[in-house]
C-alpha cells in the first residue's frame, strides 16, 4: 500500500476501534487481503486497548478475512456474528470454471473487491464467501458464470477441500540474505535481484523489505512482483564450498 492508502487503512481501523469503544458492540471491516490482514494484526496488537479482535474469512485457511473488534463479553458469540455468507454454485463437471470466471462475474456486477472473500473452485462446484449484502444480490441475480449455467445456494455449509499447489525449487545459496534467496527464486543475478528489492518489489511475510541483507528464515513467504510467491520450506546442509542447500516452494 502506498502512503495515502496506509493512512486511509489505519484511519479505518482506528474508526472501528473508536466505534466499538463508544457503543460497546462489535464492529467489522470488509474483507482484507493477506497483506492487509498482516497489517491489521500488527496494528491491533498496540491500538485496541482492552478490546479483543479476530480475523476470520469463513474457514481456517482463508486468505481474505474480515477483522472484528469487540468487547470481551462478545467472545462467545463472535464467530457466528461475522457478516459474511457462503454462496455455493453447482454446474456440470465438464464445464471447467475458474476462480477468474467467478471473480469476473462478481466484478461485472459492480461489486467492490473488498466485499468478496475467498472463492474456492472444484469440479462441478464452487463456494464463495461474500458480505451478507453482496450474498443477497448474488443469490438473487446470478444464473450463469460466463456462458455456463449454474445453480446457486445460500444455505449450504462450506465443504470444499482447499489445496494449494506448489512447484518445488531446490538449489544452493551463499547465505540466507534476501538478495541471495531472491536470486535463486527468480534466476536473476544478485545484482539484478538487489535492484528488485531496493525498488520495493519484494515482500517478506506480506511486508515490503528493501534491505538486501535482510535474512530470510524457514517458512517465510516471499512475494516478488513479476515472479510470483514463494515459501522457504527448508534448508539443508552445507556444500563443500560452504553454500547452503535450500528448498523453495512456488505457489501455482
Amino acid at each position: 500500500m502506498d502512503s495515502s492508502s496506509n493512512k486511509f487503512f489505519y484511519a479505518r481501523l482506528d474508526d472501528i476501534v473508536s466505534q466499538t469503544e463508544k457503543n460497546g458492540v462489535c464492529h467489522f471491516s470488509d474483507f482484507l487481503d493477506e497483506r492487509q490482514c498482516a497489517e491489521a494484526e500488527k496494528w491491533c496488537l498496540h491500538n485496541t486497548g482492552g478490546l479483543m479482535y479476530t480475523l476470520w474469512g469463513g474457514f481456517p485457511d482463508a486468505k481474505r478475512k474480515m477483522l472484528a473488534v469487540y468487547p470481551d463479553y462478545y467472545e462467545e458469540y463472535i464467530m457466528q456474528d461475522f457478516p459474511l455468507k457462503c454462496i455455493t454454485f453447482t454446474y456440470r463437471k465438464e464445464d471447467r470454471l475458474t476462480h477468474r470466471d467467478f471473480l469476473g462475474t462478481f466484478m461485472g456486477m459492480q461489486l467492490r473487491r473488498d466485499i468478496i472473500g475467498d472463492i474456492v473452485v472444484g469440479e462441478g462446484i464452487a463456494q464463495a464467501f461474500v458480505t451478507d449484502v453482496a450474498g443477497k444480490l448474488i443469490f438473487s441475480t446470478i444464473s450463469r458464470i460466463g456462458r455456463t449455467g449454474v445453480k446457486c445456494y445460500d444455505d449450504r455449509p462450506f465443504q470444499m477441500e482447499v489445496k494449494q499447489e506448489f512447484r518445488t525449487l531446490s538449489g544452493t545459496v551463499a547465505s540466507l540474505r534476501l538478495d541471495c534467496v531472491v536470486s535463486m527464486a527468480t534466476g536473476l543475478s544478485r545484482e539484478k535481484s538487489s535492484v528488485l528489492i531496493r525498488s520495493g518489489k519484494v515482500e517478506v511475510n506480506h511486508f515490503p523489505v528493501e534491505s538486501v541483507s535482510a535474512e530470510v528464515c524457514d517458512s517465510d513467504v516471499l512475494s516478488i512482483r513479476g515472479y510470483g510467491k514463494f515459501i522457504l520450506s527448508g534448508e539443508g546442509g552445507m556444500t563443500r564450498k560452504n553454500r547452503i542447500h535450500i528448498i523453495l516452494k512456488k505457489f501455482v
